[in-house]
C-alpha cells in the first residue's frame, strides 16, 4: 500500500532512509569509511590520494573485478552485505591462486543517487566481514565514489608473495596431478535456483521468493550470493610447490583450458573424483574454487582433492581420456538485459 502523497518508489526510499544523492560524497564517505576496518599492510590509509602499501618481499601480485547490477548480481536477490562480500571474496582468489597472501582492497562504487547510503554501508559491512573471514589482516584502503545509472562495484585487490615465486598457469607438465580446493557446482545450483523459483510470473527477480529460497535451500543460495572459497590455500598450494594454479570463476572445464593453453597440454579429469553431478561441476561456475597442478608422484596438501592428471598433446580439456566442452560463464551469453 502506497503511503499518502507518495509514489511506491518513494515510499520505499523514505523508509530506507537517507540516499547518496540527498548527502554527497563527502558526508556518504564519513559514513562508509569507518566500517571498512583496517588492513595490516597498509602504512597509510584512507584519506589521502593514494593508500600505502608495505611489501617487503619488493614485488606485489595486483588484479581487478567488477561486478555490475543485472549481468553480476540482482539487487532483489542479493542483500547489500553479499555484494561486499561477494566482491572482497572473488577478487581474494585472484590474489590466492597467484600464490600470495592479500594484503589489501581498493574498492570504487559508482551508485545512482536515489541508492540509500544504507546499501553502501551495508556493502562496507560485507567487504569488512568478508576479509576478516576469508583474508585476515587484509583491508579497504581506499577507493572512490561516483554518481551511475547502474549500480556498479570495482575492486582492485593487493597481495604479498612473502619471498615465493608467483605460481603461474603455465606451469603444468604431463604427469602433473590436477587438484581442485573448494566446492564445485554449489554456485550454479544456487543461481539455477534462483532464476527458477525466485522469479514472478513475469521473469522479474522477487525478493519475497528469494527469501523463502535463502530458507529452503540455504547452502546452495550462499554459495551463489556469499561464497566462501579456500583463499588460505593458494599460499599452501605455493609452498608445496603447486606448478600451476588459477581461480575457478567460469567453470571448472573453461578455467582448465586456460591452463591447458597456457601449458601446453591436455588436462584429464576422473570423472568419479569430481563427484555425482559431473556436468555441474565441469560447467558451473562462480564457486571461486582453487585449481593447481603438484609434480608428479606428489600428494596435494589439504585442502586440494585429487580430481584428475596432467597429460602431454594438444592443449584441451578431457575426461576420463575424452574431450569435453569448455562450458562455463560469460557475461555475454545469455543475459537477458534485465538489471532485475
Amino acid at each position: 500500500m502506497e503511503e499518502a502523497g507518495r509514489t511506491a518508489p518513494e515510499a520505499a526510499r523514505a523508509q530506507a532512509g537517507e540516499t547518496v544523492g540527498e548527502l554527497g560524497e563527502l558526508a556518504v564517505l564519513d559514513r562508509v569509511i569507518p566500517r571498512l576496518g583496517p588492513a595490516d599492510a597498509a602504512l597509510l590509509g584512507p584519506g589521502d590520494d593514494a593508500a600505502v602499501l608495505a611489501a617487503a618481499d619488493g614485488r606485489y601480485v595486483v588484479t581487478t573485478d567488477l561486478m555490475v547490477h543485472g549481468p553480476d548480481f540482482r539487487l532483489a536477490w542479493s542483500t547489500p552485505f553479499e555484494l561486499g562480500w561477494k566482491a572482497a571474496a572473488t577478487n581474494l582468489t585472484d590474489v590466492a591462486a597467484m600464490g600470495a597472501r592479500p594484503t589489501g582492497l581498493v574498492v570504487a562504487i559508482a551508485a545512482p543517487p536515489e541508492t540509500p547510503v544504507s546499501v553502501l554501508e551495508g556493502i562496507a559491512d560485507g567487504l569488512r566481514e568478508g576479509l576478516a573471514a576469508l583474508a585476515p589482516g587484509a583491508g579497504v584502503v581506499g577507493g572512490d565514489l561516483s554518481a551511475s545509472a547502474v549500480l556498479t562495484i570495482a575492486v582492485t585487490a593487493f597481495g604479498d608473495l612473502e619471498g615465493r615465486r608467483p605460481v603461474l598457469r603455465s606451469g603444468a607438465r604431463p604427469g602433473d596431478v590436477i587438484a581442485h580446493a573448494g566446492v564445485r557446482g554449489l554456485a550454479a545450483r544456487g543461481l539455477a535456483l534462483l532464476f527458477g523459483r525466485a522469479v514472478d510470473a513475469s521473469g522479474e527477480p522477487d525478493p519475497v521468493l528469494a527469501e523463502r529460497l535463502r530458507a529452503s535451500h540455504p547452502a546452495e543460495v550462499q554459495g551463489q550470493l556469499a561464497p566462501r572459497p579456500p583463499v588460505g590455500a593458494g599460499v599452501v598450494a605455493a609452498d608445496a610447490g603447486a606448478t600451476s594454479m588459477l581461480d575457478v570463476s567460469d567453470g571448472l572445464a573453461r578455467d582448465a583450458l586456460r591452463v591447458a593453453r597456457a601449458s601446453g597440454v591436455a588436462l584429464d579429469f576422473d570423472a568419479a573424483a569430481l563427484g555425482p553431478d559431473v556436468r555441474l561441476a565441469l560447467a558451473g561456475g562462480e564457486d571461486h574454487g582453487l585449481l593447481a597442478t603438484f609434480p608428479a608422484g606428489s600428494t596435494p596438501p589439504e585442502p586440494f582433492e585429487v580430481v584428475g592428471r596432467v597429460v602431454a598433446g594438444a592443449p584441451a580439456v578431457l575426461l576420463d581420456g575424452e574431450p569435453v566442452g569448455a562450458d562455463g560463464w560469460d557475461p555475454y551469453a545469455g543475459w537477458d538485459g534485465r538489471a532485475g
